[in-house]
């Protein structure tokens, strides 16, 4: 179950005191209506005061728990990679961040670049309150994707922006994450269109150099047959109350999906396997949906007989990699 770090729920809670709760929930139908159509927009999904507090309440616990999931996985591939500069393109108010600085506490100078001044005002504050020094000290910068040029950092992050581009902007954009040197992580939603713009990266990305850190256990082509099924992820997020009331949601908890792809041109680190779906457990028995490190899927049964391997397998979650 992924939460917020106290620092940060602290600071929301502080920042939605003053909102009425019609206004949060009103303003939440429609930007969730816009989120979910992921069609290129003109403007920023944030375009208002409003829309920027709004989105922190019902979209940040979401974000961070993607996006650390994500980097969380990247991780595992990765053990001495300890990066000192963070680059968050499209930022927001700053979730990505959050997640990145709690995986690596080696982030030392972090950057966001935002186009929606309201969105930079509230991450401003909200990181105003961070026990972590790199997220205090983090400088925001207002651009737009499409016309700025991006400074080198060892860890460049891009979550949930792909979608606001055309399909020329996202290759341009891509094009400048190919040149950097460090760890590149895009996060899109976990449906169909998110993951074929994680896979358009992914192609553009490994044609330019880079090789996959994660999901992929490998570089070659995705196997997922298109258009009948799609690679994605879920992270399980703690609601607060004001996230229950913004979003008129009773249960304290909702499921996250989301699609993503790690990379980087010098790195070299993949999972043997990835776990594709929930295992399914019998008796005596774990089914796993595999993709595997000849860039094929594979379904492979653990049975209570092979010892260390099944208790593993049934420890194993939706997501993580598994050996050969």
């Amino acid at each position: 179950m992924a939460d917020l770090p106290q620092d940060l729920r602290n600071a929301l809670d502080v920042a939605l005191a003053s909102v009425p709760a019609a206004q949060l929930t009103s303003t939440f139908q429609r930007l969730s209506t816009r989120y979910r159509e992921e069609q290129a927009a003109t403007s920023p999904i944030m375009a208002s005061p409003a829309d920027v507090i709004t989105y922190s309440a019902y979209r940040m616990p979401a974000t961070f728990a993607a996006v650390r999931s994500t980097l969380e996985q990247a991780a595992l591939q990765l053990p001495d990679f300890a990066p000192a500069k963070q680059l968050d393109i499209g930022g927001g108010t700053g979730s990505a961040v959050w997640a990145a600085t709690d995986v690596w506490p080696s982030l030392a100078q972090v950057t966001v670049l935002e186009q929606v001044p309201e969105a930079i005002a509230l991450g401003k504050k909200l990181a105003a309150n961070a026990e972590s020094p790199a997220v205090r000290a983090t400088t925001w910068t207002t651009g737009r994707l499409d016309q700025s040029t991006f400074d080198s950092a060892d860890l460049v992050t891009v979550s949930y922006v792909l979608s606001e581009l055309s399909p020329t902007q996202q290759q341009d954009l891509v094009k400048q994450l190919a040149a950097q040197q460090g760890l590149v992580a895009l996060i899109e939603p976990g449906t169909p269109g998110g993951y074929e713009r994680i896979v358009a990266a992914r192609d553009q990305l490994i044609a330019a150099g880079h090789s996959v850190i994660a999901p992929c256990p490998h570089d070659l082509a995705c196997p997922i047959p298109r258009g009948r099924d799609w690679c994605h992820f879920t992270s399980r997020v703690n609601r607060s109350a004001v996230h229950r009331r913004t979003k008129g949601a009773e249960l304290g908890f909702e499921d996250e999906k989301f699609s993503y792809v790690v990379t980087s041109p010098t790195l070299r680190g993949q999972a043997a396997n990835r776990v594709l779906r929930h295992p399914q457990q019998r008796k005596g028995l774990v089914s796993l949906r595999l993709c595997t490190d000849t860039g094929e899927l594979r379904e492979e049964i653990v049975s209570k007989r092979q010892g260390p391997l099944y208790r593993a397998a049934r420890n194993t979650d939706f997501g993580d990699p598994w050996p050969t």
